[in-house]
């Protein structure tokens, strides 16, 4: 069975890490695996974009508009901006999106921020398998603002969108992250899974 994971968010938000880690932990259970990742401006806080496909048979590392099993989104308005990915109907995607609002610098350029609530509410008008995680709140718990990626694995992992369990994301966490930093992203893994779980 394949699956199409779409992330995406502002540069400096991990976005790339998270990818990879989804990827390591598939090809450890032997599936095969192409991603791709379109990061322009990323260091200079602009937005990313990773795709991420596993499965049996896949010819390219791009995934397809409206073929998205879960979109993973950082940030809201990123999650807007990428919905057009998303599978619909009735076998449709998952979106698991940070709460929080962080404009890229594209969006800022003018001087006018932007309302999160406004974007969280055309999500809720537009998909079905919504999770808002309160990825601030995680973080603050778990040591570091920087364990915002592990904590929407840890959604992603718990609200089955992905063919990978806890255990398997765990060890790829010990396994890719160093050594001082890998039991605040273990406890924020832990935090974002019971994030979805509570809902």
């Amino acid at each position: 069975m394949n699956k199409n994971c779409l992330l995406c968010g502002v540069g400096g938000q991990g976005v790339v890490l998270a990818s990879k880690l989804i990827a390591y932990a598939a090809m450890e259970k032997g599936m095969f695996v192409r991603t791709s990742e379109t990061i322009g401006m990323a260091q200079r806080g602009g937005s990313v974009v990773s795709h991420v496909r596993v499965g049996e048979e896949i010819h390219s590392p791009m995934i397809p508009k409206g073929s998205a099993d879960v979109l993973l989104a950082f940030e809201p308005a990123e999650a807007v901006r990428n919905l057009s990915y998303l599978k619909r109907g009735k076998e449709g995607g998952i979106v698991i999106v940070n709460q929080k609002a962080l404009q890229p610098v594209t969006a800022s350029l003018d001087g006018k921020g932007y309302d999160s609530g406004e974007m969280l509410h055309f999500l809720k008008k537009q998909v079905e398998r919504l999770y808002v995680i309160d990825g601030e709140n995680i973080c603050r718990k778990a040591g570091s603002a920087k364990t915002l990626n592990i904590a929407l694995l840890g959604a992603a992992v718990a609200g089955n969108a992905l063919e990978i369990g806890m255990e398997e994301m765990e060890r790829e966490i010990r396994r890719r992250v160093k050594p001082q930093y890998q039991e605040m992203n273990l406890k924020a893994l832990e935090l974002g899974a019971e994030a979805v779980c509570t809902e």
